[in-house]
């Protein structure tokens, strides 16, 4: 990975524009401009954005360079609208850096040990059952605005003991507004933030009050009432770490990081499962089959999902072609040398899961939905950080045990009574933000899934 008679010049890049260097190309088509560099400069390209310089890394030792061998050396930068992460979520471990971040973790570590986690389990199964109770066969829904509402009233009722529909939507609605209007409102080039009404900037204002009234609210009842419920704002209101306790402005930061990530991750994961799904019948039937030889028509638990090992590769294979983040950023704090290479302090790298996770040399077929790629034969093959849909080093996502076993008690308990159908003529487009979301929804029709089926036949892994 090191070279000492390093070259002094950038890697080779794209020609720019005057002032705004590659800006333009990469807003219009984010997703497709990045897979476009790697195509055309194999292993790292720089763009520049504006007149500042971003080194595009796309190869697994490069990812492994930066999260693990060498991460002390490497702070987190926001990109692709991630900078209003922190003017959303504040200091929460999305956005913190150095010791802090550290002595954080540390604190909230606890919420999310395994034994914990499961006895959500039977949370989430109850109420995605009543979610299927109320719909019905021939309907259309959209299954993006329905997963999110479901996993919102998941992670609610995990995080606050909190299970109300009227509050769920209107969380819902402003983490939408924030979504769809915070990168215009919020970026640098727009240098008017007045907060009239009508304006983006309003729209995002109104949203993060509604949000920060919810969990301000919320952490003053539970000082007032000193009980533990048992959730995971009780832990965190406990929680210590050296003697050192969390201020109101610490829980709110935490407990609004893991609502806003905790529910996203798991809606656009299923919403891309049952878009591949009904793309890839033959691997629906597959995992049908699989389900109902171990499940039997009853409800699944967290005990019975080592036992569904296609489930899992379903899950991980949407991962792999959605990925729930799709960019990760790192700043150097000191000069290193890389592929020939001699960067200085300050160089600012990104390397995608998105450009990662379709590489042909790597993956063959990358455009390709193949649950069986995951089969334990396949992954021993894999280079270490060709996948990493969570991210890696002591940075990896704290909550992702939570949505793996979301995702798959979910998908479990859903596709047995219905295959959503999607709407003839529906095109999906992506909206690239901090996570890659369906952008205008998911029209699809609810058929009911045969008891019986050929799939019964099928062998499952």
């Amino acid at each position: 990975m090191k070279n000492m008679s390093s070259k002094t010049t950038l890697p080779p890049g794209p020609g720019g524009m005057p002032v705004v260097g590659n800006a333009l190309q990469f807003q219009r088509d984010p997703l497709g401009f990045v897979r476009e560099m790697e195509q055309i400069y194999g292993r790292m390209a720089t763009i520049r954005i504006g007149k500042i310089p971003f080194v595009l890394c796309f190869r697994p030792e490069h990812v492994r360079y930066f999260l693990t061998e060498q991460q002390r050396n490497f702070t987190k930068i926001n990109q692709n609208g991630a900078g209003n992460l922190r003017f959303l979520l504040g200091d929460g471990l999305l956005t913190s850096e150095g010791e802090f971040h550290r002595q954080q973790r540390r604190l909230v570590q606890p919420a999310f040990h395994r034994s914990r986690i499961e006895n959500y389990a039977d949370t989430m199964v109850r109420l995605t059952e009543e979610m299927l109770r109320e719909w019905q066969v021939g309907q259309e829904v959209d299954i993006a605005h329905e997963m999110q509402q479901l996993t919102l009233r998941i992670i609610m009722n995990a995080l606050f003991s909190v299970d109300s529909r009227e509050q769920t939507a209107r969380l819902g609605a402003a983490f939408n507004s924030v979504i769809n209007n915070g990168g215009r409102a919020l970026g640098r080039r727009n240098r008017l933030r007045v907060d009239l009404p009508f304006t983006r900037y309003h729209k995002v204002l109104e949203a993060k009050r509604t949000l920060d009234t919810f969990v301000y609210d919320l952490i003053a009842q539970r000082r007032k009432e000193g009980r533990d419920t048992g959730d995971v704002l009780s832990m965190l209101l406990e929680a210590q770490d050296e003697g050192n306790t969390m201020t109101d402005k610490q829980v709110h930061d935490q407990v609004l990081t893991f609502v806003a990530a905790g529910h996203e991750t798991a809606q656009n994961t299923l919403s891309f499962t049952f878009y591949l799904l009904a793309h890839h019948p033959q691997a629906r039937e597959k995992l049908l089959a699989e389900l109902r030889s171990v499940l039997h028509g009853r409800a699944p638990t967290a005990q019975d999902l080592p036992n569904l090992p296609y489930l899992e590769w379903v899950i991980n294979e949407a991962w792999r072609v959605y990925p729930p983040a799709w960019t990760q950023g790192r700043r150097a704090i000191e000069a290193f040398d890389l592929d020939g290479y001699h960067f200085p302090a300050g160089t600012i790298f990104v390397f995608s899961q998105w450009v990662l996770h379709h590489l042909p040399d790597i993956w063959g077929d990358p455009d390709t939905f193949r649950p069986e790629r995951w089969d334990p034969a396949n992954t021993s093959k894999l280079p270490q950080f060709a996948y990493f849909p969570f991210g890696g080093g002591s940075r990896i996502c704290i909550g992702m045990p939570f949505a793996q076993m979301e995702t798959k008690l979910l998908l479990a308990t859903i596709l047995p009574r219905y295959s959503p159908r999607l709407k003839p003529g529906f095109a999906l487009e992506l909206q690239p933000r901090v996570t890659i979301r369906p952008k205008h929804g998911m029209p699809v029709v609810l058929d009911a899934t045969p008891v019986n089926t050929e799939a019964e036949n099928v062998p499952t892994a």
